[in-house]
């Protein structure tokens, strides 16, 4: 064999060699993330936060019924004196604020929402989704909030999917109060960890196991 042949047929063992060698690129999930959010969602609750004590239905007849008692005694209707209304009227405002004072403070829901795209060719049936929470500033997490969702996603269909519960983010987020800087600091993002086909197959998150709740 010429010395030409030989140059070449190593150099094609070579190139073959380092072409076996060369990985595969990585593979995303086929459910892709578009989008996420979560909010703070008022539960139980009469007030709004962002202005003065709203009535609720008892304490607004409670107050008609003692404007109306009031002004009855002014035009000499009712049987007593203003002076007597007035100081009934006050009584029932004072054991209005009793209740007020004594009621459970309010208390907030979380929702928590992302929008999701199939782009595998067959149907999504279900979707295991983490909210998961992380420190800015050094990538510790902070909190991880599991879902399950059993949506159909035709295949290159997007679907928001979402989850009202009553835990909070993280520990640093209050269910009482609001706080317009109660999400400084705070990093987020959203992991699909499994998905089920309506065919039965299975795709599963290679990274590390789900960790517990």
């Amino acid at each position: 064999m010429r010395s030409a042949e030989r140059v070449l047929i190593l150099l094609a063992s070579a190139a073959l060699a380092a072409h076996a060698q060369t990985p595969a690129p990585a593979q995303g999930p086929p459910a892709v993330v578009l989008k996420f959010s979560w909010g703070k969602e008022r539960v139980d609750w009469e007030r709004d936060p962002f202005g003065g004590p709203l009535e609720n239905f008892d304490e607004m007849r409670a107050r008609a019924r003692n404007e109306r008692r009031v002004d009855d005694a002014k035009r000499g209707g009712g049987g007593m004196g203003a002076d007597h209304a007035t100081r009934q009227a006050r009584a029932d405002a004072a054991n209005v604020e009793a209740v007020r004072r004594n009621a459970k403070p309010p208390r907030y829901g979380f929702l928590y929402k992302a929008t999701f795209r199939n782009d595998a060719q067959k149907t999504i049936r279900e979707v295991d989704w983490d909210y998961v929470f992380t420190d800015a500033a050094t990538g510790e997490e902070l909190g991880r909030r599991q879902f399950t969702s059993e949506e159909q996603i035709g295949p290159g269909r997007k679907k928001e999917l979402s989850f009202f519960v009553p835990s909070p983010p993280t520990r640093r987020i209050s269910a009482h109060a609001l706080d317009r800087r109660e999400r400084d600091g705070l990093a987020e993002r959203v992991e699909v960890m499994r998905i089920l086909y309506e065919d039965g197959s299975v795709w599963l998150n290679p990274g590390p196991a789900r960790p517990p709740n």
